[in-house]
């Protein structure tokens, strides 16, 4: 096997998952979606923003890397 410098790419078959909002997350999620657009000039549906928001907010949660990162050292 070769030593190649880019690792083995991870499974990108998307997950489709559904969810039911309050209406108040639905109201402020649209809003965002208006602010969105307002910074960048491009609108953006919510079901491609939702996904970049969640990723976002778990990159940044460190208490959860920590906690992920302890768990999937006790796995190897």
């Amino acid at each position: 096997m070769a030593d190649l410098k880019l690792g083995k790419l991870p499974d990108r078959t998307p997950v489709k998952l559904g969810i039911t909002l309050s209406p108040e997350l639905h109201q402020a999620l649209k809003a965002y979606a208006r602010a969105y657009e307002q910074a960048y000039g491009a609108p953006e549906p919510l079901t491609e923003l939702i996904p970049a928001m969640l990723a976002a907010f778990l990159e940044s949660d460190r208490g959860f890397l920590r906690a992920r990162d302890a768990a999937l050292r006790g796995q190897q």
